[in-house]
């Protein structure tokens, strides 16, 4: 409150400044805290080569329309002849119907790079959130997560997330659940193990004794430790879900109205060109996922060693 003339007492002052100077000393320490990583990241050649190589690829994904125009696979109206080789017209080469492959190429990035990344936060989530309840409640609760892990583990996930999209109807959505469902088990036990971790500390028994309830403890003092866990494993499930996309739709489970990088090989299959020597139409979508699975894989390896010095990953 204030006094009558419209002013504020210096206890009224005071108080404001103790409230505001922790939201304040907490945005420094964030943005310390990123300088800090940034600094350590920039020390791994191998993490800055995958970084680059991945803004390149989000660059033309995101000015795909403008770049190659929205109607690149149109095909009754198709710029070049049949399976034309690479050109300075074409530099890629063309399709089975004329298209011009340096164009899908560029489109069919927006379709993979969006689908991996879906596909990752999914299955980074149900591993998350399997992993932190496992390992905070334990117990019978535990047990049968733990079993269904296994489960999971055991089981071929290429063909768990192939049984899924046989049984759904074929579109993005699809595949973005059959990979994001079939892949989390790695991650639950990974968060699991540093959950068993961080409940062992002297915070979380304060925490408690302070009347901490469940969740409490896993959103404020469980999750924090194990995000830095979760952002590595990250990085690494969306090399693994791109290839994964690509692999659901090289077999034909994806829908095929899309262009991704995955599809561009499954015609380039049915079209025939491994037989017939037009490997134009295989090279160019099949180094756009070696490339950019490399990328986030040495990114993931770049994050893990700056969060976890002790991992030992050489630069």
């Amino acid at each position: 409150m204030t006094t009558e003339n419209g002013t504020t007492t210096p206890d009224q002052r005071k108080a404001v400044a103790v409230t505001v100077r922790p939201r304040a000393l907490a945005r420094q320490r964030r943005r310390r805290s990123a300088a800090r990583f940034w600094r350590e990241y920039r020390t791994h050649r191998a993490g800055v080569f995958g970084l680059g190589a991945l803004l390149l690829f989000a660059l033309l994904a995101l000015a795909a329309p403008l770049l190659v125009g929205s109607d690149v696979d149109n095909v009754t109206d198709a710029p070049g002849g049949p399976l034309e080789s690479p050109s300075t017209e074409f530099p890629f080469g063309t399709d089975q119907f004329g298209r011009n492959l340096l164009g899908l190429v560029i489109w069919g990035a927006r379709v993979s790079l969006l689908v991996g990344l879906l596909a990752a936060v999914l299955s980074v989530a149900i591993g998350t959130l399997i992993g932190v309840t496992a390992g905070h409640f334990r117990g019978w609760y535990a047990t049968v997560m733990m079993r269904i892990t296994d489960w999971f583990l055991v089981m071929p996930t290429l063909v768990l997330a192939i049984a899924l999209a046989t049984v759904m109807p074929r579109s993005l959505v699809t595949i973005v659940v059959a990979i994001g469902v079939t892949t989390w088990p790695t991650t639950a036990r990974l968060v699991r193990a540093q959950t068993l971790a961080v409940e062992t500390r002297p915070y979380i028994e304060r925490a408690r004794a302070l009347g901490g309830g469940h969740w409490h403890i896993m959103s404020r003092h469980v999750l924090p430790n194990v995000m830095p866990l979760v952002l590595a494993q990250t990085t690494l499930i969306i090399s693994s879900a791109i290839l994964a996309e690509a692999t659901l739709a090289f077999l034909g489970l994806s829908d095929p109205t899309v262009v991704s990088w995955g599809a561009l090989l499954q015609d380039a299959r049915e079209a025939g060109a491994v037989s017939s020597g037009h490997w134009w139409y295989l090279v160019p979508p099949g180094v756009a996922i070696a490339v950019v699975a490399l990328a986030f894989t040495l990114c993931g390896r770049a994050v893990e060693q700056v969060l976890n010095p002790r991992l030992g990953v050489s630069r």
